[in-house]
């Protein structure tokens, strides 16, 4: 009994491309779970008490790995992120419309232009607010300042 029959009935019809892409999900599937299950058959194992240890860029670690981090490194590079997208986007922005200068130009630097303006309002935002200042003074409940970390 052949797969062909049933293969050229999947393959007909208006889910022809649906069929073809599964199976290179599949096929892509299947092939990872294969080279990783060979690459465990095949490599070396020697568990160590050394192997085990967390790599801290050479030091030898010193107290738990459950460490709090300070919120301002992920808000810092967060900001960034949201800047740097920015610049990102107006580049090419700026070669497309380039060409369409002179027939609709001010509509297109009037439009940048509220970008560039909102992108501003939230800069001016996140810096009166203090969240771009590194280290920050806490207030008490009772209105007095308390210095940074």
């Amino acid at each position: 009994m052949s797969l062909l029959p049933v293969l050229a009935a999947v393959s007909t019809g208006l889910h022809a491309n649906y069929t073809t892409v599964l199976l290179f999900i599949l096929f892509g599937i299947f092939f990872a779970n294969l080279a990783l299950w060979i690459a465990k058959l095949v490599r070396p194992s020697k568990p160590s008490a050394a192997k085990q240890v967390t790599y801290e860029c050479g030091e030898l670690p010193r107290g738990s790995s459950w460490v709090r981090f300070n919120i301002r490194f992920y808000l810092i590079a967060l900001f960034f992120i949201v800047f740097d997208v920015e610049v990102v986007f107006i580049y090419p922005w700026a070669v497309v419309f380039k060409p369409l200068y002179p027939a609709i130009g001010s509509l297109l630097f009037v439009e940048m232009a509220l970008f560039l303006g909102i992108l501003a309002v939230g800069l001016a935002y996140i810096w009166a607010k203090g969240d771009l200042d590194w280290v920050k003074s806490l207030i008490r409940r009772d209105a007095t300042e308390v210095g940074g970390e």
